[in-house]
């Protein structure tokens, strides 16, 4: 079996920034890439969406650098750029030709310094604004487009971190003010919080010179305060947690959902492969089953949720075919569920051959494996897992699978949001 390994040198400067250096000298590019241990998990009371909205924040300006310049700069250097925003992080990335590695850092550690002096309330006023657009879009008006929100407050309870979503509400971004912005900045925007991680054609030597010329001046911040709430929860559901949604919609659609153990735990990896078994790819489980041969379901989908706090969830949803209800469509789910305790190890073995071919076409890529870097990074503290996450995978055996199943795909410890059309036809 080829093993392909990726070679990396870690650092930590004296302000508590890990620094991780990965050459990749095949093409003249390299990308940029930092992570900050701050996500909407971290959101208190009130102020739910705020580290999405703060993300938008960061590409407002610093003290050096003008409104809006970290796009043209690095696109006019011919590199690419964005940020995001999940449960248990935020990430800001740039690719672009290696000469200009000088120029993204320059971008980074100036807001990571030096962002409070540009920020202004017009500025905060107008991204909110972007926010609740964006919300509306993705969200309020369109099809399905609570679901992940509406299962994560089934699945999580309210004191739990996960109970809410990454957008937020309308009403917690409308009260968000400039003092939040700052205080938010100070708590949790300090290199001790964060994980920078270079990924291309450059030296070793020079990088790190050049890493620490950038940010070596910036002060550590406070240390990061605790995860509100309460961040254990039981790892089963303890109950089978319905919810019937009527939205204006033409087909209906059903997710279930199950608490699995975190990611990066034991537990976690045969969900991982449960999940592609069922639905990755055409060959897939519920695809054979629900869309070719029963013809009940258009699509399906399942996914292992990454989350590191307390519990992850599996989640599985299919669309109805015209003329299926969705009580129809989700007892055909429950008998292919069920079929998981007798799985085919060519199924097992299928599902495993797909994440390794995607994790190493991930590889492939700096600004990918720049990524993958910061995670293990920020989440485990342990960057070498870009070169054994995948025995992990392959450690998982078809009974694995089936004991998986047994254990974890069972009512109580399930979560079922099925969308209906609004007039009441079920799909009928």
């Amino acid at each position: 079996m080829l093993v392909l390994r990726i070679p990396f040198e870690r650092y930590r400067l004296d302000n508590g920034l890990r620094v991780i250096l990965s050459r990749e000298p095949r093409a003249p590019v390299v990308a940029v890439n930092l992570w900050y241990g701050v996500g909407s998990r971290d959101e208190r009371p009130g102020r739910t969406g705020f580290a999405h909205l703060f993300e938008h924040m960061m590409f407002q300006g610093s003290a050096h650098v003008p409104e809006t310049a970290h796009f043209a700069l690095i696109e006019k250097a011919g590199g690419s750029l964005n940020g995001s925003t999940w449960l248990d992080r935020t990430n800001y990335f740039e690719t672009l030709p290696a000469h200009y590695l000088d120029l993204a850092l320059w971008l980074e550690s100036d807001r990571m310094g030096w962002l409070l002096p540009a920020m202004t309330q017009a500025k905060l006023d107008n991204q909110r604004d972007v926010v609740k657009n964006e919300r509306r879009w993705r969200v309020d008006n369109q099809p399905y487009g609570d679901w992940d929100e509406r299962l994560q407050a089934m699945m999580y309870p309210p004191e739990h971190p996960y109970h809410h979503s990454v957008i937020g509400s309308m009403e917690d971004l409308d009260a968000a003010s400039l003092e939040d912005v700052e205080q938010f900045f100070r708590t949790y925007y300090a290199p001790n919080n964060a994980v920078l991680t270079l990924c291309g054609d450059f030296e070793i030597a020079h990088a790190l010179e050049r890493v620490r010329y950038w940010f070596g001046e910036i002060p550590p911040g406070p240390p990061v305060p605790p995860i509100p709430g309460v961040t254990e929860v039981p790892p089963f559901l303890g109950e089978h947690v319905r919810a019937v949604v009527e939205q204006d919609i033409s087909l209906p659609r059903v997710y279930i959902g199950f608490r699995i153990p975190p990611y990066g735990t034991p537990g976690y990896y045969p969900a991982a492969v449960t999940a592609h078994v069922l639905a990755w790819g055409k060959a897939s489980l519920l695809y054979r089953r629900l869309v070719r041969e029963l013809r009940v379901a258009q699509d399906v989908a399942a996914y292992a949720f990454p989350f590191v706090v307390g519990a992850a969830m599996l989640v599985i949803w299919a669309t109805a075919r015209p003329g299926v209800t969705a009580d129809a469509l989700e007892a055909a789910l429950d008998r292919e569920l069920a079929g998981l305790r007798d799985v085919d190890a060519a199924d097992v073995e299928r599902a495993i051959h797909l994440i390794e071919v995607r994790h190493l076409s991930d590889l492939q890529r700096v600004d990918e494996r720049a990524d993958l870097l910061s995670m293990f990074t920020m989440l485990f503290d342990d960057p070498d897992r870009i070169n054994t996450e995948l025995d992990r995978v392959r450690a998982v055996t078809p009974q694995a699978v089936r004991e998986f199943a047994e254990a974890r795909i069972i009512e109580e410890n399930r979560a079922t949001l099925q969308y209906v059309p609004r007039d009441g036809r079920r799909g009928s």
